[in-house]
């Protein structure tokens, strides 16, 4: 397996080079909140718009929508969160922390299985708990400006409800048969109790999530189909290490209420094996209970069979800020060379936040270099120029942001025109014309996934 570092390796690690830092710094912080610095608002943005080209683009059978955060209160009574979208958690008496009962023991699928008397608290060892209790994750807002007029909403704990709502609108828009995808990214957020585990598992996340409707009968084909979809984006795509995947199928006894199967895409994170990506089959559930509560029909007819019927709902659901984890994880590497530790992000070509970086070797060949760096801008590749500090230095930070090729521009390059390429996993070095560059570049490029 690869080798995984501990988590402050890689919380260093990012900060160290802007990918991710505390957010609210300046005000010492707000604890498990992360802003995305300019490296990783961009690898952030390319997992994104991974996501959308592999699942989305082109897809004559997918729609992709957009729903705000804030949704009729009605649609989480409908969906159950009201009732139903809690932790169970207890406190430990001796030292006052609080903790999820299901993180106290794996085990543990539902409150009524906990025993307090086979768990010691994993901060103070003592046994000393308190009565479960569940805590609601909904967050809660008003809106209305007079008092006597300010209604309570909800921020969504899911982008999910907002396509279930609009089914039969896009029905309508297009008579499509089924099964057909409706896809969404957003900002999701859950009043975690318990958050933590760096960018695992915090209070305001986005995510990518697809509900495909389908006939119930033809459910377990489309989530087949999905299964190996996302396991050739993961592997594929990402080009995640497949040793630090799993993919983990629930039993029926661990089903949610309204699931006909679930299976989890596990990842190696430094804190254990760990939800990266959910996909469930949800039969009938959602559907038929928008259709009560809103009181409006939700069925779709099938005109070759002549029937009508609820159809059922298969779907993916990630987190952003996960598969940004797990990418990392999956690429960091330090290994010696030259008597250096070299730190190393290797990603993708196409997920590279600098996937280019033109140097100068020394400063009077700036401003020669600064005119092959305007040249190569004019691309679609994203390039970077650094100039400063020694060529190896240069180097070594071109590695460990993950920059794929290093364009070395010299003395050579005034005489014969041609550039010094280094790619970062080889290091190996190539002599290219700068006339051929854009040709060089487009036969390495791996947009073809």
């Amino acid at each position: 397996m690869a080798q995984v570092y501990s988590q402050e390796v890689y919380v260093q690690y990012l900060k160290r080079y802007g990918f991710v830092f505390q957010s609210s710094e300046l005000y010492n912080g707000l604890a498990n909140s992360w802003d995305f610095g300019p490296l990783g608002a961009v690898l952030k943005q390319q997992i994104k718009t991974a996501l959308y080209n592999f699942f989305i683009k082109n897809k004559r059978d997918v729609l992709l929508i957009d729903t705000p955060i804030i949704l009729n209160e009605q649609i989480w009574k409908a969906s159950g969160h009201l009732a139903n979208f809690t932790d169970a958690l207890v406190d430990c008496k001796s030292c006052k922390l609080r903790f999820r009962v299901d993180h106290l023991d794996e085990q543990i699928k539902s409150a009524t299985q906990w025993n307090p008397k086979q768990v010691n608290c994993p901060n103070c060892k003592a046994n000393n708990w308190s009565e479960v209790r569940d805590f609601n994750l909904l967050f809660q807002t008003e809106i209305g400006v007079v008092n006597s007029e300010k209604r309570l909403v909800y921020l969504r704990p899911e982008t999910a409800q907002g396509i279930f709502i609009n089914f039969k609108q896009l029905l309508q828009l297009k008579k499509r048969p089924l099964p057909f995808g409706v896809a969404q990214f957003g900002k999701s957020f859950r009043n975690e109790v318990t958050p933590g585990n760096f960018l695992f598992r915090v209070r305001e996340f986005e995510q990518f999530e697809m509900e495909w409707f389908c006939n119930p009968q033809a459910s377990l084909s489309v989530f087949e189909s999905q299964q190996q979809a996302i396991a050739h984006f993961l592997f594929k795509v990402l080009q995640l290490n497949p040793a630090l995947v799993k993919q983990y199928e629930y039993d029926k006894n661990e089903l949610a209420h309204y699931a006909n199967k679930t299976v989890d895409f596990l990842f190696q994170f430094p804190h254990g094996l760990r939800e990266l990506w959910g996909l469930a089959d949800r039969g009938t559930f959602d559907l038929e209970q928008h259709q009560k509560y809103a009181k409006k029909p939700l069925d779709f007819f099938d005109g070759e069979n002549n029937e009508h019927f609820i159809p059922a709902v298969v779907e993916p659901s990630v987190g952003i800020e996960r598969l940004f984890y797990a990418l990392i994880v999956s690429s960091y590497q330090q290994e010696q060379l030259e008597g250096e530790m070299r730190e190393v992000l290797r990603l993708p070509f196409h997920l590279c936040p600098e996937q280019i970086v033109v140097l100068p070797l020394v400063n009077k060949l700036k401003e020669t270099a600064q005119t092959l760096f305007e040249a190569l801008s004019q691309t679609h590749w994203r390039i970077g120029f650094e100039s400063a500090g020694s060529i190896g230095k240069r180097y070594r930070k071109a590695d460990a942001i993950g920059t794929k090729f290093a364009i070395t521009f010299d003395f050579e390059s005034l005489e014969d025109q041609a550039v010094t390429i280094r790619e970062r996993d080889s290091l190996k070095q190539v002599r290219v014309p700068i006339k051929e560059l854009k040709a060089w570049f487009a036969q390495h490029d791996d947009q073809s996934h």
